[in-house]
């Protein structure tokens, strides 16, 4: 059982050690990447020895933040996971569960964090964890610099849909005026991680534009991509992640769904919802979980047992949320 932590202690952890191993989790996002190069830069300012170890390759698109990944050069004494809810989220690669099962500290945003680590910092409110760090770095006594704050900055922006989601908050903005004023170039940041697709990107969302599905009066839509597609695309992970927000950007769509094949053969789903339904329901009855907005799971099996259970449990939400829309009019 884990140990539920506030900002001081966390520091105090962070201050009172050395050669530390920062978790991320696999499939990378600007979040979790953004969140593990920036605490890795802060803590090597500091004259800390640090780097930074993901199961899965670092994409092309964040190679500007300069990481440093870690190699083996130095026994890790305290392990740190940024923006991993579940120890699932970790992967198999790169020996990485060899320290997933001992991490000393989580520094997360996901209110269905399932505890894993021996302390715990939570967050629910932050809408990305490199938000809650925007104000640890400091409170480190380390001083924002634009590289530190760019690498902040694309965790908050990714996570937000550059601020349009609705997890964005005054304190989200408040947290970007902070890494603006620290130097971020947001305006070739922004270019970067939401304008610029390959060409890879755009076969990969017209093979998913041609899959698309609509279920339950067309209030739940779904588009899928196989392992296969995704290979013939030659697209990596991280490009597929702006892809969760089309289905549910149709007009009178409720639930939107995105099924990624995994090279396992699994299927990542990403669940996206309106106002009305609450996507962490959904996914957390599967394993997963999330925010009300956004969250997701993975399903083992073949395409149709993967279909039939996320659907499943749309009905039970979208039924839900029916039931209580009924009963507040009664």
């Amino acid at each position: 059982m884990t140990q539920n932590v506030d900002r001081e202690t966390v520091v105090s952890r962070l201050l009172g050690t050395d050669d530390i191993l920062i978790l991320c989790h696999k499939n990378p996002d600007g979040d979790t990447i953004g969140s593990g190069a920036a605490l890795c830069k802060a803590l090597q300012h500091l004259g800390k020895t640090a780097a930074v170890l993901c199961s899965d390759p670092i994409p092309a698109m964040y190679d500007y933040m300069q990481i440093t990944v870690y190699d083996g050069s130095f026994p890790p004494a305290f392990v740190v996971a940024v923006d991993v809810a579940g120890i699932q989220l970790f992967g198999d690669h790169n020996n990485i569960q060899d320290y997933a099962e001992h991490v000393d500290l989580c520094i997360d945003h996901h209110g269905s964090n399932s505890g894993y680590a021996y302390e715990t910092l939570v967050d629910d409110h932050a809408a990305a964890a490199a938000e809650l760090l925007t104000e640890l770095i400091p409170q480190m006594g380390v001083e924002l610099t634009p590289e530190i704050a760019a690498c902040l900055y694309t965790g908050v922006a990714t996570d937000t849909g550059c601020f349009r989601f609705t997890n964005t908050t005054a304190n989200t903005h408040l947290a970007a005026a902070k890494l603006i004023e620290a130097g971020a170039d947001v305006e070739k940041l922004n270019e970067r991680l939401f304008e610029c697709r390959s060409h890879a990107r755009i076969q990969a969302e017209k093979m998913a534009l041609e899959s698309l599905e609509f279920y339950y009066e067309d209030r739940c839509a779904l588009i899928c991509l196989t392992w296969d597609q995704i290979q013939a695309a030659g697209v990596a992970g991280a490009e597929l992640e702006d892809l969760t927000s089309i289905p549910r950007s149709i007009e009178g769509v409720e639930v939107g769904l995105t099924l990624r094949q995994q090279k396992d053969g699994s299927y990542k789903i990403s669940v996206r919802t309106g106002h009305d339904t609450n996507a962490c329901n959904i996914a957390r009855r599967l394993g997963g979980g999330g925010h009300p907005r956004a969250a997701g799971c993975e399903i083992s099996g073949n395409l149709d047992n993967a279909k039939h259970a996320i659907l499943e449990e749309v009905k039970k939400e979208l039924d839900r949320a029916e039931a209580e829309k009924n009963s507040l009019e009664q």
